[in-house]
């Protein structure tokens, strides 16, 4: 036998230990078992001993901790496990936490019918609170049977379910095989995660960047909050145009049209275009509205659509956004009518003058807009001012993302963050740290600069709801009991995090919350991304560890979904640039949705997602990832259940073709992986073929194209188990043969050094399978073993042609061929044949026409002829006959 001493290219011994390979090979309970044994060793903890030249670091999303996860998360989740893995095989110590996004309105209403309450913050804490309910079967709890409880019992409620489905969570996880470490959870309304917002939001108060205004804002009538235009949805919605006259000072009328004549009381201005002949002789001059009789100029903004309707507009205080941009540049009044409810105020306006306005209104007051707008319509029928009939329209209208009734633009009193929307200075700058992130696929780039390019107001971060991080802010009351809003109390950092609705101010006393010369906390709740764009700054522990910060901060990816670009992706980019003026990762990896069988986006508001626990029991997690990671970055995939069965498929096979590759040689004997011993023409070739994948497959996976890797190490694999093993099994058996000969040699090293690869190849993706068979015959884990080289494979190869594999494979297809069409079994030998073999595979034929002849269980005389076809043809066969075997 030859020298057994190492290659020291190779990054493998040169020898393994003793094979344990089981009787029956199974995928059966290799979750669990293996999800153990990680554990056990903490096999993904972090090692905060390395510096950060040493760490890969994942800016992990933490999932909305909303009652379930489906199938969209497992999808995107594994192509982050996929970099995870590979970047840990690579040598980087990976620093992979878990997060939960557990404040904000979804975790709000999943409390509320969960226990059946809902919050009144009036309302005093009642100690060891118990809810009418503990979980209602996924029954709506209607508002009005739902009991009211103090915020802080609201609060508490919150913080039970949230840990509960958290467990849930985490199991999911760790049966998908998520090479988290386990030990670096954080929660998105933890004490930690409270101080590092509020201190955040502190230092951009300090610096300017976050301010408070009385302004006209987007409002939800049904959560009763104020909403950021980044969370905004264009949806059509029923509506009708009406062509409503108003009156010039001799009576002519001018006619709008407008799909909202409800607001006509909020009407301060008429706007046409100012190139729009049409309407000229009628800049600076005033009309009077209909019905109410309140007089208005007639004024110009290019914003103005002249082929939109009759090209000239009403402004309405307000009505859309472009009302807001035209009240703000061409400094109009306010005269609002929709009040936070949704309803028209009840109080009459006093810009309404004419006794006649003046009883209508009385008429309007406290209705919803749609029975306003019914009254306001039979009133222009009446008046003669509607010209014709309304005509039905699909309008587009914006919705809260999570909401199901059309929004309202009211004044409030909010919180922002500058964000470029109006700072140019500052937008530019943000585009420039778009240019500066990569994008995989580097499409997606262009996502986040339409973006940032298209905004149009600062951040609206704060939002009147219960359950989240409140404002670190108090106010103090003047003598008759009046909020200062300029002169905020402000806590110290080395306090946070506060509540201002039960702490009290330096300076202060309890007894002088809500009194005069008292003060009074903000009420108000930071928007969820105010918490969630800086869980790099959480979890890297910017507040409470500087040293692990420096280690892990600016991290390395950031993966999450397209459709988040605008809000995660860019509030993260905002912070940090504000922060620490840099950008919070070099790399951000975009993900694509899950598709029904519709071709229709899974979302849990469209009631088509599919839960992935079921899945995964049935068919494995491997498989289930498999799924995954055959769907490209940026790209959207369709749920098939025939891709994860083609996953499991070739789970069981690397189980399968594993234990015949283990199969030679004596189980006490070492599986040699020595490229010395590699001599064999076929088994060259073979390790060369190898050397291509490993080398274009560590390509792709540095590039974030975990689908390409994929390709490759399964393309190649099929191959190796339907035609390489075939071809060397006999020569590897060594049949007869007192000792191990150097051809036996040859094929068994081979056979080793490629499973060794193989496994690595696949250990990304198929966590489970690839680790059960590493056991088999490796000492550790293959998940804590270097990613394979293509050096000391290449060095093995030699020359060697990779084609010799395929042509090698024809030939012994073309001998089975004989068999199959005679249907007699593939052990018949045969006694003479002739193969028609194509120039081009003639010399790769040759090469391992000892293997092809063992394979074929030719025992005569095999013939080969130079044939000008394509594929290899046996002609004349003669088979032994049964009897005579």
């Amino acid at each position: 036998m030859s020298d057994l001493r190492p290659d020291p290219a190779l990054s493998t011994p040169s020898t393994t230990g003793a094979r344990e390979v089981p009787d029956r090979v199974s995928l059966d309970g290799v979750e669990e078992r293996w999800d153990a044994a990680w554990s056990a060793q903490d096999l993904y903890g972090f090692d905060r001993s390395k510096t950060r030249d040493e760490v890969y670091s994942i800016d992990t999303p933490p999932p909305t901790v909303s009652g379930s996860l489906h199938v969209g998360h497992v999808f995107s989740y594994t192509h982050t496990d996929v970099v995870a893995r590979f970047q840990r095989m690579r040598g980087r110590e990976v620093f992979y936490p878990m997060g939960w996004d557990d404040n904000g309105l979804p975790t709000e209403r999943r409390v509320q019918n969960y226990y059946g309450v809902r919050c009144d913050p009036t309302l005093p804490y009642v100690p060891d609170f118990v809810p009418p309910h503990n979980g209602t079967d996924g029954k709506v709890v209607k508002p009005g049977d739902q009991v009211p409880v103090s915020r802080r019992n609201f609060v508490e409620l919150c913080e039970v379910l949230t840990v509960e489905d958290e467990r849930q969570f985490e199991a999911l996880w760790r049966r998908l095989g998520l090479s988290v470490d386990w030990s670096m959870t954080y929660q998105t309304v933890s004490a930690e995660s409270r101080a590092v917002a509020q201190q955040a939001f502190l230092r951009n108060l300090a610096r300017g960047e976050a301010y408070q205004a009385e302004a006209p804002g987007l409002w939800d009538v049904t959560f009763q909050t104020a909403v950021a235009q980044a969370e905004l949805e264009a949806r059509d919605y029923p509506g009708a145009f009406h062509k409503v006259a108003f009156h010039r000072e001799d009576g002519a009328p001018v006619y709008i049209e407008t799909t909202r004549p409800e607001l006509l009381p909020a009407c301060v201005a008429l706007i046409a275009h100012p190139d729009d002949e049409r309407y000229q002789h009628l800049f600076g001059t005033t009309v009077t509205s209909p019905l109410f009789g309140v007089e208005l100029p007639v004024l110009a903004h290019p914003a103005a659509e002249p082929d939109k309707g009759a090209g000239i507009a009403m402004c309405c205080t307000f009505g859309d956004l472009t009302d807001v941009q035209w009240w703000r540049e061409l400094q109009l009044p306010t005269r609002s009518v929709v009040g936070r409810d949704g309803r028209i105020v009840r109080d009459t306006p006093d810009w309404i003058g004419s006794e006649a306005g003046r009883a209508l209104f009385g008429e309007l007051a406290g209705k919803t807009t749609f029975s306003a707008r019914e009254a306001v319509v039979a009133g222009l029928r009446e008046s003669g001012d509607l010209d014709g009939e309304p005509t039905p329209t699909q309008r587009k209208a914006n919705f809260y993302e999570k909401g199901d009734k059309p929004l309202e633009i009211v004044t409030s009193r909010q919180w922002y963050i500058r964000n470029g929307g109006r700072d140019e200075q500052l937008r530019e700058a943000l585009l420039a740290r778009g240019a500066e992130l990569g994008f995989a696929p580097d499409f997606m780039r262009v996502r986040y600069e339409n973006w940032v390019g298209g905004l149009n107001g600062d951040w609206l971060v704060s939002r009147q709801r219960f359950f989240g991080v409140p404002f670190p802010v108090w106010y103090p009351l003047d003598e008759q009991g009046e909020v200062d809003h300029d002169s905020p109390i402000l806590p110290s950092e080395d306090l946070l995090p506060i509540d201002p609705s039960s702490d009290v101010p330096a300076g202060y006393t309890a007894d002088q919350r809500g009194v005069p010369g008292g003060f009074v906390g903000d009420p108000d709740i930071m928007d969820t991304w105010a918490t969630s764009s800086l869980t790099p700054q959480i979890v890297g522990g910017w507040r409470s560890d500087p040293d692990l910060f420096a280690r892990v901060f600016p991290m390395d990816l950031r993966p999450q979904g397209q459709d988040i670009i605008r809000t995660w992706l860019f509030s993260t980019v905002v912070r940090s640039h504000l922060e620490h003026g840099s950008l919070p990762w070099t790399q951000a990896a975009i993900s694509g949705w899950i598709l029904d069988p519709d071709r229709k986006k899974m979302s849990k508001s469209k009631g088509n997602v599919v839960t992935p626990m079921g899945l995964l029991e049935e068919h494995g997690s491997d498989a289930v990832r498999y799924w995954a990671a055959s769907a490209r970055l940026g790209t959207d995939a369709a749920f098939e259940i025939g891709q994860m069965k083609i996953g499991r498929r070739l789970a069981i096979k690397v189980l399968n073709a594993s234990k015949f590759a283990l199969s030679f040689g004596s189980p006490t004997e070492p599986v040699l992986l020595d490229p010395a011993l590699v001599t064999n023409p076929l088994d060259r070739a073979m390790l060369a073929g190898l050397v291509d994948v490993v080398e274009k497959a560590t390509a792709a996976l540095e590039s974030y194209d975990h689908t390409r890797a994929l390709e490759l190490s399964e393309t190649f694999f099929w191959t190796f188990c339907d035609d390489y093993l075939e071809l060397v099994k006999d020569r590897a058996y060594g049949a007869g043969a007192t000792e191990v000969s150097a051809e036996t040699a040859s094929a068994r090293a081979a056979l080793g050094i490629a499973l060794d690869v193989l496994l690595r190849l696949f250990a990304p993706v198929l966590p489970f399978a690839t680790e059960e068979v590493w056991s088999w015959w490796r000492e550790g884990s293959v998940h804590r073993a270097p990613w394979p080289d293509a050096a000391p494979l290449r060095a093995a190869a030699g020359d060697a042609d990779p084609s010799v594999v395929a042509a090698a494979g024809a030939a012994l297809a073309a001998l089975r061929k004989v068999k199959s069409e005679a249907k007699v079994s593939m052990r018949t030998e045969i006694s003479a044949v002739r193969l028609a073999v194509p120039t081009a595979l003639r010399a790769g034929v040759d090469a391992a026409l000892e293997d092809v002849r063992a394979a074929g269980r030719v025992v005569g005389t095999l013939t080969l002829a130079d044939d000008d076809g394509e594929q290899v043809v046996a002609h004349d066969a003669e088979l032994v006959p049964a009897a005579a075997v």
